[in-house]
């Protein structure tokens, strides 16, 4: 997910707990689905020390985008390898649309326990889940582009008929291509990766829903 150095520290606590259900997630979703690799290995907690990548911490903090360690899986262990593969790749990007709305709904039970008066103290919360709200939304789309190593790259290609060897390559290059992507989007001003346009029509839709 890219943003400008500004932003992203206002928006840092959302970042770290969007990415902790995010793993977790889908950490959760296989050890359902009959593989205990990444239980065994410790990321079956909301612990977000078990889930960020130091590496992929200080490009959030020094180039506006970063990554979370990825979970494991044994494909041997699932009974049914491709469709199983796609739940989990999707069980993460899900959580975070979930937790987008779980957020928004709060929101409003806020919004309408304690109408907004311009206090600095409650101000400052409102902001704070706002920007979880987003962050979440961000995390939703962004992941599922089927660009690898993203989540939308592995529900893809549980949908085709790809052999292993592409599939590695794809892998391989794909990485180096998203980082390209997301340097270009960020630096200059091809709008490459419309993830805010996309990010701002979900929450005002939710939002008109629920009347905030």
């Amino acid at each position: 997910m890219s943003l400008n150095i500004a932003s992203m520290l206002m928006a840092l606590p959302g970042i770290v707990i969007g990415l902790t259900v995010h793993e977790y997630s889908h950490a959760f979703a296989a050890w359902k689905l009959g593989d205990t690799t990444a239980r065994d290995q410790g990321r079956l907690t909301l612990n977000p020390l078990r889930h960020i990548d130091p590496l992929g911490f200080l490009f959030l903090v020094m180039a506006g985008f970063g990554w979370a360690r990825p979970v494991a899986f044994d494909k041997s262990r699932l009974a049914h390898p491709r469709r199983d593969e796609a739940i989990i790749a999707a069980a993460g990007p899900l959580s975070n649309l979930a937790l987008a709305l779980l957020v928004s709904v709060a929101l409003k039970l806020m919004l309408l326990a304690l109408p907004y008066s311009g206090a600095g103290l409650y101000s400052t919360f409102l902001d704070l889940l706002l920007r979880i709200i987003y962050v979440n939304y961000a995390l939703f789309v962004f992941n599922l582009i089927p660009i690898p190593p993203l989540d939308g790259s592995h529900i893809l290609f549980t949908m085709v008929d790809i052999k292993p060897e592409l599939e590695a390559k794809l892998y391989r290059y794909g990485t180096l291509a998203l980082f390209a992507v997301v340097i270009i989007d960020n630096r200059t001003r091809l709008d490459l990766l419309p993830i805010g346009e996309l990010v701002g029509a979900m929450a005002r839709s939710v939002f008109g829903v629920l009347g905030v």
